[in-house]
This record gives structure tokens, sequence and C-alpha cells, in this order.
């Protein structure tokens, strides 16, 4: 039987669990004294009742004068660099571990497909910019700028799993300053490497001041639609790629291209498929959603060499000399050339591109941390946001386009370290049968590091070679296969598919379907369709260059006025935070989330079938080791809690729930 400690309540809990409480929390480092010392400032006031002095002994009195501090703090007071040291300091006692536990085998195939999902896209957005930008951006530029996002981020971030390469949307940002500052006789890349060192003062700005705090307000309705947004740019771009097939090459080659992308996408996304269905042995549909894209990018790279194909004059990829810049010039911008006028010129630019980046980059590390991955480790928004500044300014430099969290690479990069394990069905009705459920995630840098080094391998002439190989259709089934995916698994799609569906299939357990007024899911939906429809369309405009500032109003529309048109319920089912309590502790948690009575937010969201396959609800025992600890580590502790006797169990519950229902009351009377 497990050693107990006594409770000021007179509960047990386990030695243990009472030690790693008191090691994992922060009142018992010297970082974060401050917060005591507020505390008993505090407490000469309002002294706490038993409980809550109970509770803090528990689940760290820091916490709640934390959460004290933050609702009687004014808004205007900033605490410079607090978020950045807060974020170093809860993720460096990790460090060790982030390359400790890479020794997993998920961390290989995780490794081999994020670099054919990073480098592939990327690889056509090269051949975008390449023929808008006249030839300034090749697929040297890309890699390298995909080169330099990956190290730094698997080096120094405090989210690794977050992909870092070249996005759609920093595509169409480039080529419309290129569109705009040519004509005028400016030199390009010097114009770029300024707006690049002006973004990277205002990242550092924006990373001092705790900007990221502004996350809270972010949920999954300006979430889903930028995803939507990326996801619809990824398939225009494929449509485009085909288009210019019929101008360079000839109807012969462009419908063999257009053969050829469809066939790509039929296999590379059925491999997913398969992977996530019931065929086969485990192993196979395993080996098939790990490795089913790359293989297909290969085989259908020589499809075309065979029978009356080869007689047929595809385009490929157009390439450069190794380590060679497209264009004839040096890897380092001579941006002193450039007039004091055109300097502050692009300062407006830049300030649009950090609009862009502190949304783009900040969304793709929450979705890649989003509720359905069980995560441990803590994220750190503000020191991530402090390297991207740091990235964009090293990319301005050396010419290449400007690196930032990748959507949908990021969440895929966290789905492919997910480790699952087969439990029964609780549903009576599929009672003796069982299902995968995600048991934890390997959270580590190397599969990050890895693809990047890949990447730069990528760079050397052997490797070239073989990339120019590779037909334009393929590229562009690629762009088809990343499009789609994100497509089906946005809110956006979630909700429409509900809408379409016969009302008597509908599961009762849908929390849609418990709403009163179905017409607040249509009106919804048009929101959020309404809002995509005009980042899409301006983004097809000379205005193209403002489209950050319009994706950044979707977040106090969401705050401030749709409060208005829908009732609170309504909300809580169409809206969530795009990230967990865990993640979101470091912003200051999510918008709208209080706590109830159980500790859980107030979400109002029931687990759907969807989520049902990704995640697994915990028994009463791990979720009151989740209450207590708050830090994601209940994974580590299952075992001691099985070894556990049901009287133990019971009494350990009491005590989280009692405990934690005493600091919801201190929090609320102070």
């Amino acid at each position: 039987m497990a050693t107990q400690v006594e409770t000021t309540a007179s509960h047990t809990v386990p030695a243990s669990l009472s030690a790693r409480s008191q090691r994992s929390h922060p009142h018992t480092k010297p970082w974060q004294r401050r917060h005591q010392a507020a505390a008993a400032r505090r407490s000469q006031h309002a002294a706490p009742d038993q409980e809550s002095e109970s509770l803090s002994g528990h689940v760290g009195g820091e916490r709640g004068a934390a959460s004290t501090t933050r609702i009687q703090a004014k808004w205007w007071r900033i605490r410079v660099f607090r978020g950045m040291v807060d974020d170093v300091k809860r993720r460096a006692p990790y460090y060790c571990s982030d390359w400790q536990d890479a020794w997993d085998y998920r961390v290989i195939p995780a490794s081999i497909y994020m670099y054919f999902a990073n480098i592939l896209p990327a690889l056509a957005f090269s051949l975008d910019m390449f023929s808008k930008t006249d030839m300034s951006y090749g697929v040297n530029e890309v890699l390298l700028a995909s080169v330099i996002g990956s190290i730094v981020f698997a080096l120094a971030a405090a989210q690794p799993l977050v992909i870092v390469g070249v996005t759609g949307p920093i595509t169409v940002f480039n080529y419309t300053v290129y569109d705009i500052v040519v004509p005028q006789g400016i030199n390009y890349f010097a114009f770029m490497c300024w707006i690049g060192i002006w973004a990277m003062i205002m990242h550092w700005i924006l990373a001092i001041t705790n900007s990221c705090n502004g996350l809270s307000y972010v949920t999954r309705f300006s979430c889903d639609i930028f995803g939507f947004y990326v996801a619809f740019i990824y398939l225009q771009k494929g449509i485009q790629v085909l288009t210019r097939q019929w101008e360079a090459a000839g109807g012969e080659s462009a419908f063999l291209s257009v053969t050829v992308s469809l066939l790509v996408l039929g296999f590379a996304y059925g491999c997913g498929v398969l992977g996530e269905s019931n065929l086969f042995q485990r192993h196979v549909r395993k080996f098939a959603e790990d490795y089913g894209t790359p293989l297909t990018i290969i085989f259908f790279t020589g499809f075309v060499h065979y029978g009356h194909m080869k007689d047929v004059q595809v385009m490929t990829l157009p390439v450069s000399k190794a380590f060679v810049p497209t264009t004839d010039r040096s890897w380092m911008i001579p941006f002193w050339d450039l007039s004091a006028g055109n300097i502050f010129l692009a300062m407006p630019f830049a300030l649009l591109l950090t609009i862009l980046f502190w949304f783009d980059h900040n969304v793709s590390s929450l979705i890649a941390q989003g509720t359905e991955f069980p995560l441990r480790k803590p994220p750190g928004f503000h020191w991530d946001i402090f390297l991207l500044g740091l990235t964009t300014f090293i990319a301005g430099i050396l010419g290449v386009p400007f690196p930032n969290g990748l959507i949908p690479q990021a969440p895929f990069h966290t789905n492919s370290l997910c480790v699952t394990r087969q439990v029964n069905d609780s549903d009576e009705s599929n009672k003796g049968k069982t299902s995968r459920i995600v048991d934890h995630v390997v959270e580590q840098r190397v599969s990050n590091l890895a693809q990047g080094l890949l990447t730069l391998g990528t760079m050397t002439g052997p490797f070239l070679i073989v990339l120019h190989l590779i037909p334009q259709g393929v590229l562009a089934g690629l762009f088809f296969v990343m499009g789609i995916q994100a497509l089906v698994g946005n809110g956006i799609t979630q909700k429409m598919l509900f809408l379409a569906r016969e009302k008597s299939l509908t599961q009762g357990s849908d929390p849609l379907a418990r709403l009163e007024r179905r017409s607040s899911v249509w009106i919804f939906v048009s929101i959020e369709l309404l809002g995509f429809a005009a980042t899409f369309a301006i983004t097809q405009s000379i205005a193209a260059i403002g489209f950050p500032v319009f994706i950044l109003l979707l977040i106090p529309v969401r705050t401030f006025l749709m409060p208005k048109w829908f009732r609170p319920e309504e909300l809580r089912a169409l809206d969530a935070p795009t990230a967990g309590a865990f993640v979101m502790e470091s912003v200051g948690g999510a918008y709208g989330e209080e706590p109830d009575s159980n500790g859980h937010g107030d979400s109002g969201l029931e687990p759907t079938e969807g989520n049902a396959q990704r995640s697994h609800p915990r028994s009463g025992q791990e979720s009151a080791i989740d209450d207590t600890l708050e830090r994601g580590e209940s994974y580590e502790l299952r075992n001691h809690g099985q070894s556990q006797s049901p009287t133990q169990r019971s009494a350990n519950l009491g005590t989280a729930q009692t405990l934690k229902k005493a600091l919801y009351r201190h929090l609320r009377g102070s």
C-alpha cells in the first residue's frame, strides 16, 4: 500500500503525488516568490478560510495568487519581459527531456512525413513566386527559409512541435509587394530586407510587452476562418499550376498533368483514409498512413516516364545550382543601398507583415496544441514570437521568403506524434468492441530538427537533380491533398455537414443538435463563410497587401459583436477555445471560460463522435490528479493511481474536489 500523508481537510493523498505536486508547482521556485509576496499582502485584508489555505498547500498558492493578481491588474499596466521570462522558466526544465523523449519510433515516421509535407508545398510555392516575381525567388531561397525556421525553432523554441516554413499567405505578400515597388524602380530585395528589419523590431516589441496575452480572445471562430482560407489557397495554387501547363507546354502535357494530379490526390488521400479505417492489420494501416504520401510522390514522379507517357514533355520543377541564389546575386543583401525615404516606406509593409505573422504563427501554434492532443509540456507564445522576429530578420538579410508557422503542417506534425492505445468501448450498444484513442504525444525537438536538416541536404546538387524530375502535376496534386485534408478537419466544414445531415440520423449527443434555435447554426456558419469570402476576395485584388488587417479584425468581431447576436449557450456550442486550459494558461486563460464546480471550462461542449476517437474520458482518479497538478502530467501517474485501493482513490478524489471548490470561492471573494 502506498505511503499516505495527512492533509488539513482530513483526507489522504499519495506521498509521491504530494511530492510531485510540490516539485511541479511554481510557488517553490525563487523566480516566482513575488507572487507569494502579493498573496501575503492581500491576505492582510481578507484572510482565506481553512479550505483555501489547505488548497494553497496542494494545488499551489502561487496559482491562486496569480489568478487573483490577473483579475485585479489594470489593463494599462504592462510588465515588460514578463511573458518571455515566464515562458523560458516554464519550459527550461523540460529542455533535456525534449531530446531524451525523442527515443521513440513515432519520431521516425513523423520526421519523414513532415519533411515531405513541408518541402513539397514549399517547392510548389517557389514555383508560384518564381513566375510572379520574375525569378526573384526559386527553390534554393524557399528551402533555405524552411531550414532557418526549422533549425531555430527546433533548438530554441518554447514549443518545438510547431513547423515553421514558407506559407501561402507570405507567398501572396511577397509577390504583392513586388507588384507595388518594382514598377517604382525600388530595389526589391533591399526593400524586403528593410521590411524584415522593421518587422523584427515590431515582433520584439510585441514579445516584450506580452502581446500574446491577446490570444485569450482567439477562439475556433477566427482559427476556422483562417484555416479555411489557407486550405483554399492550397487548392487555388494547385489549379494555377495546372492552368499554366496549357500556356507553357501545350494541351497534351496539360492533360497528363491534370491526370497525374488527380491520381496523386486519390492515392495520397486514400492512404490517410485507410490509416483511420479498420481494414487490414494495424501495422499495414499505420504504414499507409505514415508513408503513403511520400511514396505516392515518388511513384508518380517515375510514372510519367513509362509507356506512351514518356513521349510527352511534361513541365518539371525549375531548380538552380546547389547553395546558390536563383538570380545572379550574393546571399548578403546590400540593404544599405536603399534611400532613407524607401527605408521608412518599408515600415507600413512591415506592420502588415507583423500583423500577419502574429496571427498566423500563433494560430498555427494553438492548433498544433489543440484540445484533441493530450500535451504534457508547457507552451511559450511570447518567447516564440521573439524567435520569429529573429528568423524574419535573418531571412531578410539573406533575401529569402520570411518563414512562420505552417497551417496545416503544424497540427499534422502533432498528430503524427500521437501514440494510441486500444480501449473497450464504453457504449452499451457497442459492448465487446474496442477502439483506439490517443494516449499521449511524443513531445520532443528531434523530428522538427531532422526535417530541417533533411531540407538542408536537399539543397545539394544530387538532390536538386532529383527535385528537377518532379512533374509540376505531382506538385499540383500535393496541393490538392493538403487543401482537402485541411478542409475536412475544419470546423466550418463540420458545421456544414451537420446542417446537411438528416435530422433523424444526427446523434443526440451532438451539442449542435441540442440547440433550441437551429437557425443559429446557419447564421454562425454564414458569418464564417462571409469572413472567409471577404479575406479570399481581398487577396485576389491589388489590396491583397492589407489582408492581414482584415484577418485580425475577426477577433474583435467574435469578442464584442457576436455575443450580441447569439445566446451564451449557443456560442458555447458553436465556438470553443482553440486550445485547452493547460495551453492557454500561459496567456491568461481562454476568453469566456470560467471554471465550473467540476473544474472544467464553461465551454458547454461535449465530445463529438470525431473527438471521441482521438481522446478518451479519464477516470475519476485521473481527473482528480489532473485537477491537482494542472500540468498535464497525469499520463505519468496513471500506473500509480491504478495501484491504489478504491477507498484511497475515493478519498483522493474527494480531496481534490473539496480543495478546488475552496479555491474558486476564495478567488471570487477576493
